[in-house]
Parts: structure tokens; sequence; C-alpha cells
């Protein structure tokens, strides 16, 4: 077992969003992403088979999607994709993500 705490391992940066590799096997990679409000994940997509799941742990945004696609989040809400449809988020306040990808990449 391996415990993280996302509040006491990562902070957030004027500069760029912040990422933290919580945790990585074979079977699942599990990332947290801090944005700053205005910061923002560009949509991007990967030409492989699997999922990915984006969970607002805190603050609001939008998930963002192809064609301008725009989603409102806020915590709580989950997005589940394939990882090879485009995705990504921008961040209307501080916000905090957890990303986890099934298989890993």
């Amino acid at each position: 077992m391996n415990k993280t705490n996302l509040y006491d391992a990562q902070g957030f940066s004027e500069k760029a969003f912040k990422r933290l590799l919580v945790h990585e096997s074979p079977y699942f990679k599990i990332l947290n992403f801090n944005f700053k409000a205005g910061q923002e994940l560009p949509v991007h997509s990967h030409d492989i088979e699997g999922q990915v799941s984006l969970v607002i742990i805190a603050g609001e945004g939008e998930f963002l999607g192809k064609d301008g696609q725009s989603i409102p989040a806020q915590a709580g809400d989950v997005l589940v994709s394939d990882i090879s449809e485009p995705h990504g988020l921008r961040a209307k306040t501080d916000l905090r993500l957890l990303v986890t990808i099934a298989p890993p990449i």
C-alpha cells in the first residue's frame, strides 16, 4: 500500500500548472494536476487504446473537447472518456484535478 496526501504533496504555481505522479503500475497511472485560475491543459488526444478519468477534487473550471466543446466542471465532477478522444481542462478558479489512465501511458 502507498498513501499520498495531495494537499500536502503539491501546491500551485503562478507560472504553469503543476503535475505530480501519484502512482504508476502496469495497470494504471494516477496524476495530480494543480491549476491556478486561468491556466489550462490544452485539448489533446493519444493514439492508443485505453480510458482516462478526470476528477475535479477542488475548484471550478471547464472540461474541454473537440471542436471547442466545453462542459462546466466543479468539485465532485468526473469525466470519463476514451484516451483517443480529445480532452483538456481550463481552470476558472484555483483547481485540483486527479487523472487516472488505464492502461498507463
